[in-house]
């Protein structure tokens, strides 16, 4: 608890990294195993549900439900809110974590409600509220930090004296839920190292690019000429590593989940690959004659579904865009520069070519151009190639780990997101240190483009009013369809400044919602836009956030469904 509140507390990333160092350094194993488990991204199954928590939280404190939910909207966040309303503690605890979670919390998941209800009185009673914030983040499956996995890594090999980059491959498959945390897992985490390294199907930690945003005739004082850089595109598709070793092929992605039963033909593949070999690459699905690959929604499909057929395989087939080979023979090709790895990629692809098993794999092809100028019309037809822009690689880099500049850089130079002009007509209030705030939006556009602005005057005043879509439309009148939720990319002044027009112009409030009357416009961005049966307004935005509040612009010229449909059917 202390580490978490030492963590929460400031942004630095060097005072992050010795918080976490001084608490490896000096935590019992049992409890480093599980603090490691939780840091680095291991989900706590919530062992006891939202209402059970809550009706603990009434009983200790003795509220009223309608006082308690007050306090919750005013603070924000479950956890910290009954934390701060139980009544002080009357004993102390020194119980590692390890003890809670294993002889105190799991054994919680499936008690009759009253007993778990007098467990969880008892456990609170022993703990201050930093301790008791942390218990119900643990206990309700809520537990999130500010800490990368990158930096716990830094801290544990700085207290091991190990290679960042061995800790950070031993990481890999840390977190996986069916094997929990102990005191021997910590202890070969921070073992030193041994001959031959890490082996099995574990894969190598994945390297990630930086986002490329500059102007572009900064680009050759920043990057210099095109030729010292490997260009490819940029794929939209799930980042993977193809492992073949020890008579075995595992396929893992990049939330390092094993995803070798969704691709059947890329495990097919992977047996064609030589012992000791490991593909860097992106999985996508891509129909044999087309000449660029499906969109994303038809890759979806392969990992939603847990049984595949094969009609699915058929229809949806599965290819790996290999743009890297890190291991060969066996031997880590990491430190190699990326134009020698290359090379080494291409004469194996070229020694399976004739295998028709190896159609799955596809080597990303490289992008010229003379100067950036040209890379920059190239980049422009992403949209039409189905890419999100291209990928720019230094030619003599290392492959590093995580978003790191010390192996040398990647770029990732994605196209303009798309935009479209819509209208809040919802407002929710955020949580954590915005819950005082409203700063989660939902946003309309137009069923129908407005005829003039006095249509649209109407159509607004009627909405202000109370008036439905249906009423609207009954009326021959144009209604605001919702198409998204936003909650990211407005400062902080311009949050408190829209916050205090959605206090002033609410029509209705349910639950934590309000409903307010139509009066702000915004730019949203969104990466794509499809068809979607499963909104009610027939399509569904991608990754949507605000990109500019448009007081300069009447709300009658908003977008509409249909400028959206026409989006999704260029896609």
């Amino acid at each position: 608890a202390q580490l978490f509140a030492e963590l929460d507390a400031t942004t630095a990333t060097s005072a992050k990294v010795d918080a976490l160092a001084r608490y490896f350094a000096q935590a019992a194993p049992a409890d480093a195993a599980w603090a490691t488990y939780f840091l680095c991204g291991g989900k706590p199954r919530a062992v006891v549900g939202t209402r059970a928590l809550r009706e603990f939280a009434l009983a200790a404190s003795g509220l009223p439900e309608w006082l308690f939910e007050e306090c919750y909207q005013a603070v924000g966040d479950l956890a910290e809110t009954i934390a701060h309303l139980l009544p002080p503690p009357r004993q102390a605890s020194d119980l590692g974590l390890a003890v809670w979670i294993e002889q105190r919390l799991l054994p919680l998941r499936g008690l009759p409600p009253a007993e778990v209800l007098a467990q969880l009185r008892a456990y609170a009673d022993e703990l201050d509220a930093a301790g008791r914030f942390l218990l119900i983040k643990l206990i309700g499956g809520g537990f999130r930090v500010g800490v990368s996995r990158l930096l716990v890594t830094r801290a544990l090999a700085r207290v091991a004296d190990i290679d960042a980059r061995e800790i950070a491959q031993r990481l890999v498959g840390y977190t996986d839920s069916t094997a929990l945390p102990t005191a021997e897992r910590y202890g070969a985490l921070i073992a030193p190292p041994q001959a031959g390294g890490t082996r099995g199907g574990t894969p190598y930690p994945f390297f990630l690019a930086q986002s490329l945003s500059a102007p572009l005739a900064q680009f050759d004082a920043l990057l210099g000429a095109p030729s010292q850089w490997q260009i490819e595109w940029k794929y939209d598709g799930i980042r993977a590593q193809l492992v073949r070793r020890d008579g075995g092929c595992w396929l893992w992605s990049r939330g390092e989940e094993l995803i070798a039963d969704a691709f059947p033909e890329i495990v097919q593949l992977g047996a064609l690959l030589p012992e000791g070999t490991v593909l860097d690459g992106e999985l996508l699905v891509w129909d044999e004659a087309a000449a660029q690959p499906a969109p994303f929604a038809r890759l979806q499909t392969r990992i939603a579904r847990k049984r595949l057929t094969a009609r699915l395989l058929q229809q949806a087939p599965a290819v790996l865009i290999a743009y890297d080979l890190l291991e060969a023979d066996g031997v880590d090709l990491r430190d190699a520069p990326l134009h020698a790895r290359r090379a080494r990629l291409e004469s194996l692809h070229a020694a399976l070519a004739t295998d028709p098993r190896a159609a799955a794999l596809r080597l990303s092809p490289g992008v010229t151009g003379d100067d950036w100028a040209a890379l920059a019309a190239l980049r422009a037809q992403s949209r039409t190639r189905r890419v999100e822009g291209l990928m720019l690689k230094a030619r003599d880099a290392r492959y590093g780990i995580g978003r790191t500049r010390e192996a040398g850089l990647w770029w990732k130079w994605k196209i303009d997101p798309m935009q479209v002009d819509a209208v809040l007509v919802y407002a929710q209030r955020g949580h954590g240190r915005r819950a005082s705030l409203y700063t989660d939006y939902t946003f309309a556009v137009w069923d129908r483009a407005p005829a003039d602005a006095a249509e649209a005057r109407r159509a607004l005043d009627a909405m202000a009013g109370g008036a439905r879509a249906a009423d609207l439309q009954s009326q021959g009148l144009p209604a605001l369809v919702p198409v998204a939720k936003a909650y990211s990319g407005l400062t902080d002044a311009e949050i408190a400044r829209v916050d205090a027009v959605i206090r002033k112009t609410t029509l209705d409030k349910f639950g934590p919602v309000r409903t307010v009357a139509p009066t702000l416009l915004f730019t949203l961005g969104f990466e794509a836009v499809q068809a979607s049966a499963r909104h009610k307004s027939g399509v569904a935005l991608r990754f949507p956030r605000m990109l500019h509040w448009r007081q300069d612009k009447p709300l009658a010229e908003a977008d509409t469904l249909d400028a959206l449909r026409a989006l999704a059917q260029g896609a």
